[in-house]
Formats: structure tokens, C-alpha cells, sequence
């Protein structure tokens, strides 16, 4: 049984996340303990909540997760999630983030109604991302968010998928062992369930 660890920075409902991987045949543990951690065969960042907040929870447990991605582990981030893996966010002010993609996370354009929030397609740039496969270009997914990752110029290999809303941001970025999705695939119905059976899978190989 695959062993993942929702990593939890005490905010909002974990449920969610927990219920599809479970479905996805993963056994769930919710915590941020670093030994708990060590153990694991991946890690998930959930979509909830505030870069700010989160990057605190984060702070003390860098290292260790630094630690785990090098040796080969894999990591989901998801919505919020996938935003603390670049480099800094604006949200709040600046803060760091753990810097595993070089880019920096920007408030949506004015122009259109923030948050993004509903049922959204996805334009596929890489058919060989072990998360997208058997999913169809165009397919809908499910957004919440305000703020999205502008990847840097040495990044540009690592967008999978985009997405369009008054500005077009990436919405499945990966390097190495480390995916993420701007959507929630939890949310996303059978679409979002298949590419979380392709996460697991993956970890699988």
C-alpha cells in the first residue's frame, strides 16, 4: 500500500483530499510531523488556505521535505500547494516560499472576477507528464484561487498544462519527482479522480 502524507498547515477541511486518494488506493495519514514524513512514499500539499499562514506552518519542516524530494520521493501540490512551491508570493506581502520552481506568485489580473472559482479547461503542453495521462486536452477542472505562479524563463519546461483566465497561467507544472495542479482534482469529479490514480500510480513505478 502506498504510504502518503497529506501535509496538514492547520488550516480548513482536509477531508476532501484524503476521501480521493483513498479512493485512488493510498492509505492517508493527515499530519506535519517530520518523522511521520520520513516514512512516507509521497507528500500532498492541499489547496487550502493562505500562502502566508501556510509558509509559517512550512518554515520548520523545509528542510526535512527538501530532504525527501532529493532522495527521490514524490510530492503533489495542489492550488495553494502547488504556490508555495516556487520561489515567493506576493499574497499579504512577500513571503518565501520552498523555491523547488524558480517563479514568483501574482494576484490574478483585474480584469476579471476574482477569485477564480468554478469549472475551467486545461490546454496540455506536455503529453508525457505521468499526471496527465489518458487526459484528454480541453478537459474541465475545478478552480478556487486569487493568485497563480509565473513561472521564470528557466521553468518553461516544467508547464505541463495552462489555463486561461484573464491571463494565461500554468495549471500542471512538474520537475524531477514533484507535480502540481492550480485546480483542485479532488474537486474535479472523475477527471480529477484519474489524475490522482495517475499520481499514485506513479509512485507505484
Amino acid at each position: 500500500m502506498v504510504r502518503v502524507v497529506v501535509f496538514d498547515y492547520a488550516v480548513g477541511n482536509l477531508r476532501s483530499i484524503k476521501n480521493g486518494l483513498e479512493r485512488s488506493g493510498a492509505e492517508v495519514l493527515i499530519t506535519s510531523e517530520i518523522a511521520e514524513i520520513k516514512k512516507a512514499d509521497a507528500i500532498v500539499f492541499p489547496g487550502v488556505g493562505a500562502f502566508p499562514e501556510a509558509a509559517k506552518w512550512l518554515s520548520s519542516t523545509a528542510d526535512p521535505i527538501k530532504s525527501f524530494i532529493a532522495s527521490g520521493g514524490a510530492l503533489l501540490g495542489i492550488c495553494l500547494g502547488m504556490q508555495l512551491l516556487l520561489t515567493m508570493s506576493t499574497e499579504g506581502g512577500l513571503y518565501k516560499g520552498l523555491d523547488y520552481f524558480k517563479g514568483l506568485v501574482v494576484r490574478l489580473p483585474s480584469n476579471v472576477k476574482i477569485p477564480h472559482i468554478g469549472w475551467n479547461t486545461i490546454k496540455i503542453r506536455d503529453y508525457g507528464c505521468p499526471l496527465l495521462e489518458d487526459i484528454s486536452d480541453g478537459s474541465l477542472l475545478y478552480f478556487v484561487h486569487s493568485y497563480y505562479a509565473k513561472m521564470s524563463d528557466v521553468e518553461v519546461g516544467s508547464i505541463d498544462a495552462e489555463t486561461l483566465y484573464g491571463v494565461v497561467f500554468p495549471s500542471v507544472i512538474s520537475k524531477g519527482s514533484v507535480f502540481a495542479t492550480q485546480f483542485h482534482p479532488e474537486r474535479s469529479g472523475e477527471i480529477g479522480l484519474k489524475i490522482l490514480k495517475n499520481f499514485i500510480q506513479y509512485i507505484r513505478r
